[in-house]
């Protein structure tokens, strides 16, 4: 992406660098790595959300106030608006991850325990993978592959166990939000190869706000709002923290260290979730967390030394 001509050198290279070219690999991991910390504070905080919200409203004001922070940004670097050839990708990546997967794990979180919803995260680091592989030609190894299955298995074994092993009603909702999220990470990570990742985001964000701010308008006359501190902290964090700070670092990563191994690092994000769980909500933290996450940190060490 063209820097902006009116700005100043400094403002070219935060501006109109990709994020590919702004860091190195090791960069790009802790960049990845703070995104899945902001995320696996997401179904707690969305919990917390619920307590205030209805789903279809929590949705709607979070999406539109990760908007108008993006927006801010966008117009005060006076950022012009992306080409015509990637809006389409950027469409996905707001379908995906700013609309999708936040609904669809809302209305997951009214029946379901946060433990029982973190199976789609760990679904997800391996999902990625595989819609990089189809959709930007990456071909990692088969190391890289056995480790990513056997860490995925792990974290679901885990969080499938903790949940008594039964299917629920959220089910349905869970698994799309898997496909959907993944899809937009993947698009989102192939976006940030060209252009700044809080850009992919907070354009994506934009994108979304003729049907966000008309669906806060309906969602917020039918159902009610109680304002506590949960609710507002809880709206607070979705929306600025996860949906839009950690989202910028994600894609970040993900253009530094490519789509597969930055996926690969969600692996820790269910039981992160799980700690916060504890931490936030008062749920109780199972014996088998340390076996389980030392599992998982052993698959992340060797996807990140895989080469494909």
């Amino acid at each position: 992406m063209r820097a902006q001509s009116s700005a100043t050198a400094p403002s070219r290279i935060a501006v109109g660098a990709t994020d590919a070219d702004t860091g190195g690999a090791s960069f790009g991991t802790v960049q990845a790595a703070l995104g899945v910390v902001a995320f696996s504070l997401t179904f707690p905080a969305t919990v917390w959300g619920l307590e205030g919200f209805g789903p279809w409203s929590l949705i709607a004001v979070r999406s539109i106030l990760a908007a108008v922070v993006a927006g801010v940004c966008l117009l005060a670097l006076r950022v012009a608006p992306p080409e015509r050839r990637h809006w389409s990708g950027l469409a996905v990546v707001g379908a995906g991850v700013v609309l999708g997967f936040p609904l669809l794990t809302t209305l997951a979180l009214q029946t379901s325990t946060t433990a029982h919803a973190a199976v789609v995260v760990g679904l997800l680091p391996l999902t990625t993978a595989l819609l990089s592989a189809l959709r930007v030609g990456t071909r990692p190894s088969r190391t890289f592959w056995i480790a990513a299955l056997a860490g995925a298995a792990a974290v679901i074994a885990f969080t499938v166990q903790q949940s008594g092993g039964a299917l629920t009603s959220a089910d349905a909702y869970l698994f799309g939000a898997l496909l959907v999220c993944a899809a937009g990470y993947t698009e989102g990570g192939r976006l940030a190869r060209v252009m700044p990742g809080w850009q992919v985001i907070g354009w994506a964000l934009v994108l979304c706000l003729p049907l966000t701010v008309p669906m806060a308008a309906v969602a917020l006359s039918f159902e009610p709002v109680h304002l506590t501190a949960h609710a507002v902290t809880g709206l607070l964090w979705v929306a600025i923290g996860s949906q839009f700070l950690g989202l910028v670092v994600w894609y970040r990563g993900m253009a530094a260290i490519g789509i597969p191994k930055a996926s690969q690092l969600q692996l820790a994000q269910p039981l992160l979730t799980l700690v916060w769980s504890v931490l936030l909500l008062g749920e109780h933290l199972p014996v088998a967390a340390p076996l389980t996450a030392a599992a998982v940190l052993v698959c992340i060490a060797v996807t990140q030394r895989a080469r494909g």
